[in-house]
């Protein structure tokens, strides 16, 4: 059922984004969790069993959220007549607050998982995940975009 699963979501990521590339984009976004991930277990020494790769497939999920919210900004900016090196930063300066605050929220709500010998590491893989994957989201993620599609900042013209 996994392939399928995963049709099913790049389908929907198709149609909402209505572009190929930035679902790529998107898409690209959610392996930066891994590292958060493993940095988690090892710290909290949690095995990475099956409980744990359920919460990495949760947490791509959460990630790609936070990249579909960061990417559609950016467009809809760009067709409200922003120049796109604008559009990049505005929409990543006006979405950190809210991306930010919907880890964070998540994080601490896996707090009270993390005392549990069955859900601990699940807990540990999307707190560690989540955060790592956050703060680079907010930062790989617009300079990603700038590069995949050749955004060149504007000169400024000094009087």
């Amino acid at each position: 059922m996994f392939p399928y699963a995963i049709v099913v979501v790049l389908t929907l990521l198709m149609i909402q984004l209505q572009s190929f590339q930035r679902t790529l984009l998107v898409v690209l976004t959610a392996p930066l969790g891994m590292i958060g991930v493993t940095a988690a277990l090892l710290l909290f020494q949690a095995p990475f069993g099956f409980v744990a790769q359920l919460g990495v497939i949760a947490l791509f999920g959460m990630i790609m959220r936070n990249s579909v919210i960061l990417v559609d900004q950016i467009e809809q900016d760009i067709k409200a007549g922003h120049a796109a090196w604008d559009a990049i930063v505005g929409a990543t300066v006006r979405r950190f607050r809210p991306i930010l605050l919907t880890a964070l929220a998540a994080i601490l709500a896996m707090i009270p998982l993390t005392r549990s010998v069955f859900w601990g590491p699940m807990a540990t893989a999307i707190m560690g995940g989540l955060f790592i994957a956050t703060v680079l989201t907010l930062l790989f993620l617009p300079a990603l975009y700038a590069a995949w599609f050749r955004v060149k900042r504007e000169p400024v013209a000094t009087a």
